[in-house]
């Protein structure tokens, strides 16, 4: 079970993960060392599980984003592994999620433009493991982005 002052740590550190232990302390109302050993106990639980930093993604020539829905053939133990793995294996796709409703999975993908997008269904997508149907949606516009968990204080953690 995490405390007021874990969580304030955990807020500060999706704030801002190169915030030096010291900031943190002060911000938080902790010393320097139990918020340094707090944090420590955090990474060894599996809590925090890294750290990161944020690129934006038009500065680096991915203009576009898609949302692509993707239905399987059959939902075998061997065709889903191999489906997920080969997901795994595709930098243009950074988020995949195992749904429910009308897709058995929604994949996030990066592409520079509408014709690297083209490319990457015909020599990936349609050709990976399983996949019967696809359907896609342009992201016109990025509503928000955070990628901060909203802790409350009364929140249980475990």
């Amino acid at each position: 079970m995490m405390d007021a002052f874990s969580r304030k740590i955990l807020t500060a550190l999706q704030e801002d993960s190169r915030m030096t232990v010291q900031h943190i302390s002060e911000r938080v109302g902790l010393s320097a060392t139990p918020c340094w050993k707090r944090i420590k106990e955090m990474e060894a639980q599996g809590v925090i599980t890294g750290y990161t930093v944020k690129v934006d993604r038009k500065k680096v020539g991915l203009n576009l984003m898609v949302m692509a829905e993707i239905n399987l053939s059959q939902h075998t133990e061997k065709t889903v592994a191999e489906f997920e793995a080969a997901v795994q294996a595709t930098p243009h796709i950074v988020r995949c999620y195992s749904t429910t409703g009308q897709s058995d999975y929604v994949l996030m993908i990066m592409a520079a433009d509408i014709e690297e997008y083209e490319q990457l269904l015909m020599r990936s997508l349609f050709k990976l493991p399983g996949v019967a149907h696809v359907r896609s949606s342009m992201v016109l516009r990025e509503i928000k982005l955070g990628a901060a968990l909203p802790l409350k204080s009364n929140q249980s953690l475990s």
